[in-house]
């Protein structure tokens, strides 16, 4: 007696092997477009930025003005991050983000000289220019709109209490309300420490970083003016 076996031809196991692959293929595009469809789009805004280094405290300055904005974008969800050099042996930057180092800003003891920088106007009804800031206005508790602002400027009163500039032009001493070395204030917290050692023409790299997307939304070299 003999016996035959039954098999699938060659054309029909091609097929076969063609739709599994068609399949796997269209999960796997539908899950990855998943994963960019979820992703969640970056911001967009055009920005304004000055800074000044006069070497006294009275009109030196960081400033970041909203001239337009794609929508709100609540400041706990970026951060700015600076990068210079002044020459071969002087350099510096800084991160600053909601929460990092808080406060990242202390000029004293006392807490009313202790808060986030930059901080913010134009945001609320409470718009203190000199502490105790509202709480409200701290970097990380506001949100970015168009017109608003974030700026701060060095610490400076006396040559009893110190700051920047009120002893010597382009240097810090400390006093009764500032200590060299240990204070830090709304300019430092942005640009880092030494920062007043940039001087007019220097370049000043300013980049913010959008956290849920992960992108950066501003970049510019902006030019230290005097």
């Amino acid at each position: 007696m003999s016996y035959k076996e039954n098999a699938v031809s060659p054309v029909i196991g091609v097929l076969l092997m063609l739709v599994v692959t068609i399949i796997i293929a269209a999960v796997v595009s539908g899950f990855a477009g998943g994963l960019v469809g979820g992703q969640k789009a970056a911001p967009s805004m055009t920005i304004d930025i000055g800074i000044k280094n006069s070497g006294y405290g009275s009109d030196s300055m960081i400033q970041f003005v909203v001239n337009s904005i794609s929508e709100p974008i609540p400041t706990k969800d970026i951060k700015i991050i600076t990068e210079w050099t002044h020459n071969s042996t002087v350099s510096g930057g800084n991160i600053t983000a909601a929460g990092l180092n808080y406060p990242n800003t202390a000029t004293s003891s006392s807490s009313s000289s202790q808060y986030q920088s930059p901080l913010g106007f134009g945001t609320t009804d409470v718009q203190k220019t000199s502490s105790p800031y509202d709480y409200s206005q701290y970097f990380g508790n506001y949100t970015l709109e168009s017109g608003t602002s974030m700026k701060n400027s060095p610490y400076y009163w006396s040559t009893t209490t110190g700051g920047y500039g009120v002893s010597s032009q382009y240097v810090y001493s400390t006093g009764s309300s500032y200590t060299v070395d240990t204070s830090i204030d709304g300019m430092q917290a942005v640009l880092g420490k030494n920062w007043n050692q940039l001087r007019a023409g220097d370049v000043v790299s300013v980049k913010i970083l959008h956290i849920p997307s992960g992108k950066f939304i501003f970049s510019k070299d902006v030019m230290v003016e005097d």
